[in-house]
């Protein structure tokens, strides 16, 4: 797979990237507007840019679903923060779910906070309650690459 193409949104401009999977670990900066593309730190999704960021992502992507009267997602989130900085590779995304109700229904979240991991759209895994940064970068770990 090292020589395949992959597609990674980028979470300042949303443009899509084509990045040979052989440079991912070589801190590849946007065709666009030239930031880096995998930021090691968790980005705050917008209705506008969460399907896109889900849907085009070929690179794991977790997604933080919580909202802001959750005091166990209050707690996560520096956990959550502190686990993004751990694993620079992987996209980590925070999508708040009573701010932007219509883009989180389709994920069909019962608790929070949950955690979902996208591949090109696909859940693979998902992961309900508060979690140490150490179970989260753990739980990540875990998931089929």
């Amino acid at each position: 797979m090292s020589d395949q193409a992959m597609h990674i949104v980028c979470t300042h401009c949303q443009a899509t990237n084509r990045v040979p999977s052989a440079r991912l670990s070589a801190a590849p900066n946007c065709g666009k507007c030239s930031k880096p593309l995998l930021t090691a730190s968790a980005y705050e999704l917008t209705a506008q840019t969460a399907h896109k960021v889900i849907a085009k992502n070929e690179v794991l992507t977790v997604v933080d679903f919580w909202a802001s009267w959750c005091q166990p997602c209050l707690i996560m989130a520096p956990q959550f923060k502190t686990a993004a900085s751990q694993l620079p590779q992987v996209v980590f995304a925070k999508l708040q779910t009573d701010k932007y109700e219509q883009a989180a229904a389709p994920y069909n979240i019962r608790s929070l906070p949950t955690m979902i991991a996208f591949r090109g759209g696909r859940e693979i895994a998902r992961q309900s309650g508060a979690l140490s940064s150490g179970q989260i970068v753990q739980w990540v770990q875990s998931l089929p690459s």
